[in-house]
């Protein structure tokens, strides 16, 4: 059945995500204002989020939920790492990266 086939891919990619945070199912649980064992159930097959929960879920994880879905793409290859230390910089620092990388990327 399809339905099933994307709960199954909802439950790896939500494992998936948890793991490269580096935090457990019950501290992500509680961190989204959810009872211990809720990611652990979704995690499982048990139970499923609802649409508030799963918007929860993606901003716990500071993407967007069509990245969420990006089912067998490699999200993290650094490029989330990265955009969360670039929120961090000011304008001259984007302006002096952005010179910098436009000198190492030949078009």
């Amino acid at each position: 059945m399809v339905v099933a086939m994307y709960e199954e891919q909802f439950s790896k990619r939500l494992t998936e995500l948890r793991t490269q945070k580096g935090v457990s199912a019950r501290d992500m649980s509680l961190s989204i204002g959810q009872n211990p064992g809720y990611i652990r159930a979704i995690e499982s097959g048990t139970a499923f989020p609802t649409m508030a929960n799963f918007f929860y879920i993606c901003e716990y994880f500071n993407i967007t939920p069509q990245e969420f879905f990006n089912f067998g793409e490699e999200t993290s290859n650094g490029m989330n790492a990265l955009v969360d230390q670039l929120k961090q910089f000011d304008a001259e620092q984007i302006n002096a990266l952005t010179a910098f990388i436009k000198t190492i990327v030949k078009k």
